[in-house]
């Protein structure tokens, strides 16, 4: 969808644009009305919050992601979304976009097309993670992150867009813990550690 199109877009379902600077909470007033988000720049998380105040990472957005109360789960309580850095979010209210009918315009069908394509690879991602979190311990956790990542890519080579801290927090375990089966892993010739380098010498 090109630039004209986009802005085309936006006014027909008449978004709202916000801004958000590095460290601070999206939409903390919009979490129970019915919307759908866009990224327009920046790098947020949406960040579990536990009832003893423990914080675990649920999912990274980056630049043109979406996000929304039904499709991020983000209306519960327990869940945040934080800017990691600044950030600008596009809103979209989802009454306009299911009570109205645009598909007189191909940008808006385009559009439609392109959200169930995102939705249906949320759904993806997190069944993904919810498998990679049913494993027992931390190195079987491991290993099915890295067979999912190679199953995605075909490349033995996994590059972490995060820190190991942010990786721990996926997988909701400690930090520690998994730096030794990264280690234990690393010396059994499973894997290669470069910065945020890892390669696959084994293909799980």
């Amino acid at each position: 969808m090109t630039t004209l199109q986009k802005n085309k877009l936006f006014k027909l379902l008449g978004t709202h644009t916000y801004t958000y600077l590095e460290k601070q909470e999206i939409l903390p007033t919009l979490k129970s009305e019915n919307i759908i988000c866009i990224l327009l720049e920046g790098f947020a998380q949406i960040v579990n919050i536990s009832y003893n105040g423990e914080e675990s990472i649920v999912e990274n957005l980056y630049e043109d992601d979406i996000f929304g109360t039904n499709i991020s789960d983000i209306n519960n309580r327990e869940y945040q979304i934080r800017a990691v850095e600044n950030c600008k979010v596009l809103v979209i209210d989802y009454k306009k976009i299911s009570e109205t009918n645009f598909t007189i315009y191909n940008y808006y069908n385009i559009f439609i097309n392109n959200l169930f394509d995102i939705v249906n690879t949320k759904l993806k991602e997190k069944n993904d993670r919810l498998r990679i979190l049913s494993k027992k311990t931390i190195r079987e956790k491991l290993l099915e992150f890295f067979k999912t990542q190679y199953q995605k890519s075909h490349s033995k080579y996994i590059y972490l867009p995060n820190s190991f801290k942010d990786l721990a927090d996926y997988f909701a375990i400690n930090r520690s813990a998994m730096f030794r089966e990264l280690k234990s892993l690393k010396e059994d010739n499973f894997i290669k550690i470069d910065g945020r380098r890892i390669t696959l010498l084994y293909i799980p």
